[in-house]
């Protein structure tokens, strides 16, 4: 299945354990802020690009005092213009796999429980998904940020009904203890013929 709207991605490079995300409202502050990170510090850009609805997203690996640095100093930039702010210091490596994908279809495997956490911000997303991954033995589906979703974002996991149900609830808690949470949801036995959709 091929979809027409973009979903930013990272490629193949290697990225440290530790991972960080600015978002902005405004695109021109967003370059203006991606500037003064690359400057501020050591770091690697893994993606730095406008998202709906006129959004700005920069995610980037380093060490975790460069992206504590990259971090101040971005915040500072955007001012009124930063729309949330992210740092993982030990990354589930099925999020970077997520946002390597490139709109790849799942596939027609059999879901079991399927779970979903609906955010309003690319940052608490990849904080949900990351957060979702570590709490239960869940198999990440899609990780599908901004575009095409009027700025939202959303993770989907599958696996067994508990497990999802855990990891659903541990995800949606962050982002919702963000103010950031839009809607959650686990099927506990999701129809076979929603997978070729997902």
């Amino acid at each position: 299945m091929q979809r027409n709207d973009y979903n930013p991605t990272i490629h193949k490079v290697d990225v440290q354990p530790a991972i960080a995300v600015l978002e902005t409202s405004s695109v021109a502050a967003g370059i203006e802020m991606a500037d003064a990170i690359l400057w501020e510090s050591d770091i690697e850009l893994l993606f730095s690009t406008h998202v709906q609805p006129g959004k700005y997203v920069v995610l980037f690996t380093g060490s975790i005092e460069d992206l504590r640095s990259a971090l101040r100093r971005g915040a500072e930039v955007a001012r009124g213009d930063l729309v949330d702010q992210l740092l993982i210091p030990q990354v589930h490596p099925g999020v970077l796999e997520a946002l390597r994908r490139e709109d790849e279809p799942i596939g027609h495997e059999e879901l079991d429980a399927l779970g979903v956490i609906e955010t309003t911000t690319v940052a608490s997303c990849i904080s949900a998904a990351d957060i979702a991954l570590k709490e239960a033995e869940v198999s990440l589906l899609e990780l599908r940020i901004a575009n095409g979703l009027g700025g939202k974002s959303y993770v989907s996991m599958m696996g067994e009904v508990s497990d999802v149900r855990s990891s659903v609830q541990a995800g949606a808690k962050s982002a919702e203890a963000a103010a950031r949470l839009a809607r959650h949801v686990v099927i506990a036995k999701a129809h076979p013929d929603l997978a070729s959709h997902l």
